[in-house]
């Protein structure tokens, strides 16, 4: 069944193939970049050796991916793999117990892998959240629920409650966080349902079995307890057709991800150039911006991997977690603009939409963004480059709505009446263009550091004015109309699929 493009073909060719040309000129530079520059000083503490045969050294700045495939892959694999097996035969024998099962074999890995002390500490934070929640006032849990994450996030509560956990392997503070970071939200999402819930309260043992189902505790994504609940009580393990043969490409293509990313990194030293910033300055505008955006595109992909292999586990056990973030370069607008689907979802459902209602109001969109990014800022750990970085995005979320809002005033709405389809994507095309940079910038502050944002917002904006500018603008635009097209057949699509269901 055709669908007919709303621009012509030759359009939508001529525009893949300058951004084509556009990522491929970038690349080339920062790929050279990364050939000459392996043996730098200011480099030797990042690139480490790898491929010796190729004669290519690996980028290993980000600590926590270069753990997880190193000394701390061996611990994730024994863990996920011994839970995989676990799972399979409770679903076998007894699949109306599995909930129960799967608890208990999280807190054996919790215990084993960081010790009685740390379980005691994250079953205290749940025993308290837990009492709160039975009083069932949701201001009195988000009061204590943030309270509790606080204790971790300021000292000296931190530091105290991280001296009774004995060790010293690594990752052990970012298991320590994580797993306590993640329980304190599953614990508040707990107690606001069970503050929903009509008549009686829900037993501590269903806290217990939410938070401790071990794929989700240390490294999330976090599911709200309601759909949790539902779903790890489902005794009826039926799967859809073909959803196995979905789940095994799915796992695939985590993998491939993975060794695409490895290589990538002997090649493109993405994460420490920008370390050096008298060198990164001698780049050209172009590698300048290829760099802000692939550091972006990784974020996403790690991210990606990361909750797309616990997702798969997930499905195997039969739930629906939250999907994998939106790729980034499908992103123009800020409302879509996240990395941790799981906490964006409890963040939409318990705050941003509870206050923000249908998001039209300027006054109450501007109350719930306010909210969100509270929780979110003292969620990631309260510093200046979060501040910024909450700041910038609160403001570009509402900045959106504004401009929303301006423009379906009735002259504007008139003018955008009479205007063809395809004048109507141009001009909007345009101001997304913008949008998506605006994003880029936003978000490279907390990824990357406040002082290289700086600088390649300089050098496109100031020096490089208007022929870096306006080109790269340009490039992006055409970038726009691409996403837009795909994003109008997808939905074409789903309209047909949705008529012959009905039929």
């Amino acid at each position: 069944m055709g669908i007919k493009a709303a621009l012509p073909t030759y359009e939508l060719g001529l525009y893949a193939l300058i951004v084509s040309c556009a990522i491929a000129y970038s690349g080339q530079e920062i790929f050279e970049t990364s050939r000459d520059s392996m043996n730098r000083k200011a480099f030797r503490e990042n690139i480490k050796p790898g491929w010796h045969y190729f004669g290519r050294k690996m980028d290993v700045a980000d600590f926590e991916w270069a753990m997880w495939f190193t000394s701390f892959r061996n611990m994730i694999l024994f863990a996920l793999s011994g839970h995989v097996l676990f799972a399979k035969i409770c679903s076998l024998a007894a699949p109306q117990h599995r909930s129960v099962m799967y608890m208990v074999y999280g807190i054996l890995t919790v215990l084993g892998t960081m010790g009685i002390n740390y379980l005691m500490v994250v079953l205290c934070h749940c025993l308290v959240l837990y009492t709160v929640g039975l009083a069932k006032q949701k201001w009195l849990c988000f009061i204590a629920g943030l309270c509790s994450l606080a204790s971790f996030k300021f000292e000296p509560f931190n530091s105290w409650q991280n001296g009774f956990v004995p060790g010293t392997f690594d990752l052990q503070d970012i298991l320590f966080y994580g797993g306590t970071g993640f329980s304190i939200m599953r614990c508040m999402s707990f107690a606001l349902e069970n503050c929903e819930r009509k008549e009686g309260n829900y037993s501590i043992f269903a806290l217990m079995k939410y938070n401790f189902y071990l794929p989700f505790f240390f490294f999330g994504p976090i599911m709200t307890f309601d759909q949790f609940h539902v779903q790890a009580h489902n005794s009826q393990l039926r799967r859809k057709d073909r959803e196995m043969r979905q789940i095994i490409i799915h796992a695939v293509v985590q993998l491939t991800a993975i060794v695409a990313v490895d290589v990538f990194f002997h090649f493109f030293y993405i994460l420490t150039i920008p370390s050096d910033l008298k060198f990164v300055n001698r780049l050209s505008d172009w590698a300048l911006a290829g760099l802000a955006y692939s550091n972006l595109v990784y974020d996403w992909v790690k991210a990606a991997v990361m909750f797309g292999v616990i997702n798969t586990i997930a499905r195997l056990d039969h739930l629906d977690p939250p999907q994998p973030p939106k790729c980034i370069t499908m992103l123009y607008v800020f409302a879509e603009t996240h990395f941790d689907r799981g906490i964006n979802d409890w963040l939409c459902k318990y705050v941003y939409d509870y206050i923000g209602k249908d998001h039209d109001n300027i006054l109450k969109e501007l109350m719930a963004t306010i909210s969100t990014f509270l929780i979110t800022t003292l969620w990631l750990g309260p510093c200046e480059i979060v501040y910024i970085w909450s700041i910038c995005n609160c403001f570009g979320l509402n900045f959106e709505l504004w401009v929303q809002q301006f423009f379906q005033l009735k002259p504007f709405a008139d003018k955008e009446a009479n205007m063809s389809e395809a004048t109507s994507r141009r001009i909007r095309s345009i101001f997304g263009a913008a949008n998506f940079w605006a994003i880029v910038f936003y978000n490279i502050l907390a990824l990357n550091s406040l002082e290289f944002a700086l600088l390649v917002a300089k050098r496109i904006f100031l020096t490089g004015f208007p022929l870096s500018t306006f080109s790269i603008w340009f490039i992006t635009y055409c970038g726009v109309q691409l996403i837009k097209e795909r994003e109008r057949i997808l939905a074409i699509r789903d309209e047909e699929k949705d008529k012959e269901k009905a039929e």
